[in-house]
């Protein structure tokens, strides 16, 4: 059980496959992994459960269903664990408004408090639809996923959540967004593509906790998915001066803890009064 005092967040890494039961047997040793070694919060990886475009659809009907596996999931582990969870996404095949979804689902978000209990939840806005030079090449999210249209933040015990997730970190307009409505920290889940993450992950981080003066908590996916499916890992988190406080720099499953100073996010904006200095 996570001691109240504690004020850690933990940004878990997996490699995560077709297999919901070997996910989520992996995801619950790492979550108590992060219990154990004294994160307040744990974040895990986008397509943390399921990294199988052919099996979204009917996966997100279970979980929009009266007996969600992976929902359920996260809500016994967040009990059992006191821990607060930010389930990196999950398919989810109805809206927040309780509206059904034809033929594709959405990129859930859900934040778990440590009751066990729901208490926000985020749909990707941003569908990655690219051409990648990797084995995968074309990546069309859009054909699998409907884009949310909700910005969301949420209170924590280690401050004000602001919710993003993978290709939404090229839009800082949405990070812009989540400073105006009070973020102190961001999650960002991801399964950036090994291509796209050497090039841009952490120059792309820590712009965002730069400019937006945000501490940036960004687990990823890391390892070979499939036979063409290799994700960048380098699970992070990232101060709002942008320095790197806590990095897993090899694939694999794995987690960084670092604790979310809240004094340091109060110097920086004072020192460095940027909010205050916008012109436009």
């Amino acid at each position: 059980m996570v001691d109240p005092s504690q004020s850690g967040v933990a940004a878990i890494q997996m490699v995560s496959g077709a297999s919901l039961e070997s996910n989520l047997s992996m995801a619950a040793q790492l979550l108590n992994q992060a219990a154990r070694q004294g994160a307040r919060v744990a974040v895990l990886p986008e397509n943390f459960a399921l990294m199988s475009t052919s099996d979204m659809v009917s996966c997100g009907g279970v979980e929009s269903g009266e007996h969600p596996v992976i929902r359920d999931f996260l809500r016994q582990r967040a009990k059992e664990l006191g821990l607060w969870i930010v389930g990196g996404s999950l398919p989810m095949a109805r809206r927040p408004d309780g509206s059904r979804i034809e033929g594709r689902v959405r990129a859930s978000g859900l934040v778990v408090d440590d009751s066990g209990r729901e208490v926000a939840r985020y749909d990707k806005i941003h569908l990655f639809d690219a051409s990648v030079e990797d084995a995968h090449g074309q990546y069309r999210e859009s054909d699998t996923f409907e884009a949310g249209n909700q910005v969301v933040t949420v209170d924590t015990p280690v401050g004000r959540l602001g919710m993003a997730i993978c290709y939404d970190l090229r839009f800082p307009e949405l990070f812009r967004e989540l400073r105006e409505r009070g973020a102190e920290w961001i999650s960002l889940p991801s399964a950036f593509t090994w291509y796209t993450g050497n090039a841009h992950w952490h120059a792309l981080i820590r712009a965002r906790a730069i400019e937006n003066q945000v501490w940036v908590v960004a687990p990823g996916q890391g390892g070979y998915n499939s036979d063409q499916r290799r994700t960048y890992g380098h699970s992070l988190i990232c101060d709002p001066w942008g320095e790197v406080r806590a990095e897993l720099t090899e694939d694999g499953a794995g987690l960084v803890i670092a604790e979310l100073d809240r004094e340091r996010l109060k110097s920086v904006r004072e020192k460095m009064p940027v909010w205050a200095h916008r012109r436009l």
